[in-house]
């Protein structure tokens, strides 16, 4: 899997596309100038750089996601989980966790989506 790293200023941008889609460039270049304070020509190159890597497409100068905001965290909180623990979830929560302790709450939802997603 290869994970997709944006900057800081990606990510607000990419937020902002989101929140709105679908969404036309002129308006997006209108919310990236009251928004972030960017010319259009950063946003249009931003913009480019975001297509390029997978995540918009602007088609008919209408802005939409090819990947949607909860598809882009799972794919870059697995990557974080195999590159930084070795792909165990196990050890990823244990240092999550970290000396703290868990509401029932808490637990019960864990122990409800360990069951849920448990290999049969």
């Amino acid at each position: 899997m290869k994970e997709i790293k944006l900057t800081k200023s990606e990510m607000k941008f990419a937020e902002l596309i989101w929140r709105y889609e679908p969404i036309g460039s002129g308006n997006l270049v209108k919310l990236c100038e009251n928004e972030l304070n960017w010319k259009k020509s950063t946003t249009y190159t931003v913009l480019k750089n975001l297509c390029e890597k997978g995540i918009f497409q602007n088609r008919g100068a209408i802005i939409t996601s090819l990947m949607k905001k909860e598809e882009f965290y799972a794919k870059q909180s697995r990557f974080f989980v195999e590159d930084a623990f070795g792909g165990s979830l196990p050890k990823f929560l244990t240092a999550f966790i970290g000396g703290s302790k868990l509401s029932e709450a808490q637990a019960a939802e864990l122990k409800k989506l360990i069951d849920e997603h448990k290999e049969e």
